[in-house]
C-alpha cells in the first residue's frame, strides 16, 4: 500500500472494498500523517510490523525471565501499534467514511499481537517485582532486567 502512497504503482489491491481503499490511502487523515512523519503511514506500519516480527521471534519461550528487557521492548513495539491500528480503523469509518480491507486485516493482527504480548510483558513485570520484594536490592533487579545471572535471581527461578 505504501507503494501506492508513494505513487510507484497506479492502483491498490482490495478484494472487498475495491475503490474505497484508494479513498482511505488518499484521505486527509493519511495526508496529515504523511506530513507529520514525512513518510506514508503504510510504510510506518510496515516498519512497526518488522519490529514486531524481530522482537517476537527473538529469544526463547522463557525470555520473560531470562531477558525481561527484550520483552519490555517487544511490548513497547506491539502495544502502541495495536492502539494506533484501532484508532486508524475507527477514523476510517467515522472521519474518512471508507474502508480498506488490508488495513482492517493488519489492525486485527495488531490486536491479536497485543493480546499475545500482554501476558509475556505482565509476566516479566511480575517476575521483577517478585525479585524486588524478596531482595529489596535495585542492583539485583537491574541485573535481572538485563539478563545477567545472579544467585538471588537463580534462587527465585528455582522456586
Amino acid at each position: 500500500m505504501s507503494l501506492y502512497q508513494w505513487r510507484l504503482i497506479d492502483n491498490v489491491w482490495d478484494p472487498v472494498f475495491v475503490g474505497q481503499t484508494r479513498q482511505v490511502l488518499d484521505s486527509h487523515v493519511s495526508e496529515k500523517m504523511r506530513t507529520w512523519a514525512r513518510v506514508p503511514d503504510a510504510a510506518l506500519g510496515a516498519i512497526a510490523y518488522l519490529g514486531d516480527l524481530i522482537f517476537g521471534l527473538a529469544g526463547c519461550t522463557r525470555r520473560w525471565q531470562y531477558r525481561p528487557w527484550m520483552v519490555v521492548l517487544f511490548g513497547l513495539d506491539v502495544i502502541p501499534l495495536g492502539v494506533v491500528s484501532a484508532v486508524l480503523v475507527a477514523l476510517q469509518g467515522t472521519v474518512v467514511g471508507s474502508w480498506c480491507f488490508l488495513c482492517l486485516v493488519t489492525a486485527v493482527i495488531s490486536l491479536i499481537l497485543v493480546w499475545w504480548a500482554y501476558d509475556e510483558v505482565w509476566s516479566s513485570f511480575l517476575y521483577l517485582r517478585r525479585l524486588w520484594k524478596e531482595t529489596r536490592d535495585r542492583g539485583v533487579v537491574w541485573k535481572a532486567f538485563w539478563g545477567t545471572a545472579s544467585p538471588e535471581a537463580m534462587a527465585l527461578l528455582e522456586k
